[in-house]
C-alpha cells in the first residue's frame, strides 16, 4: 500500500474506531478514577505521554526493531496478516510496559501494539500511520487513566 492511500484505507479507519472500544473495555475492567484536571495541571506531561513517547516508541520499536526483524527471512512470514517481526516486536514492547504498568495493563498493550505493527508493515515501513494511531490510542488512555502527579 502506498503512502497516498492512507486517507482511503478502510482498515486504518477501523483501527481508529477500535480505540474507543478498547478504552471502554479498559474502563470496565479497571474502573479508574476519571479526571481531566491533571491535564491542566501538567500539560507538558500530557504532551509527553501523547506525542513524544509514542513518537520515540514507534521509531525504536516499529522503525528499528520491527524493521530489522522484517529484514530476516522468517520476519516477513505471517499468520492471519500479522508478521512474525510484528509479533516479536509486540511481545518485547509489552515486556517493556511491565516496568511502569500493572501486569494486566501491560498485557493489554499487546493488541494495540500488533495494530501499530500491522500498519507499519501495510505501509512498507512508513511510520507515520503507526505514530498517529499510537498518539490517538495514548490520548484516550491517559484521559481515562490520569497519572499520579506529585
Amino acid at each position: 500500500m502506498t503512502r497516498m492511500h492512507l486517507k482511503m484505507d478502510w482498515q486504518y479507519g477501523l483501527a481508529i474506531l477500535a480505540a474507543p472500544v478498547l478504552w471502554t473495555l479498559l474502563f470496565l475492567i479497571d474502573s479508574p478514577q476519571f479526571s481531566l484536571s491533571w491535564i491542566m495541571l501538567a500539560p507538558w506531561l500530557f504532551l509527553s505521554l501523547v506525542l513524544v513517547q509514542p513518537l520515540l516508541e514507534e521509531i525504536v520499536f516499529r522503525g528499528g526493531l520491527q524493521g530489522w526483524l522484517s529484514s530476516k527471512a522468517w520476519g516477513e512470514q505471517s499468520i492471519i496478516g500479522i508478521t512474525y517481526a510484528n509479533m516479536v516486536t509486540s511481545v518485547i514492547f509489552v515486556a517493556m510496559h511491565f516496568i511502569y504498568h500493572a501486569p494486566l495493563m501491560a498485557l493489554l498493550v499487546l493488541l494495540p501494539s500488533l495494530i501499530f505493527g500491522y500498519f507499519r508493515d501495510r505501509y512498507d515501513g512508513w511510520l507515520l500511520p503507526s505514530i498517529l494511531l499510537h498518539c490517538f490510542y495514548n490520548a484516550g488512555y491517559f484521559i481515562i487513566y490520569a497519572p499520579v502527579i506529585n
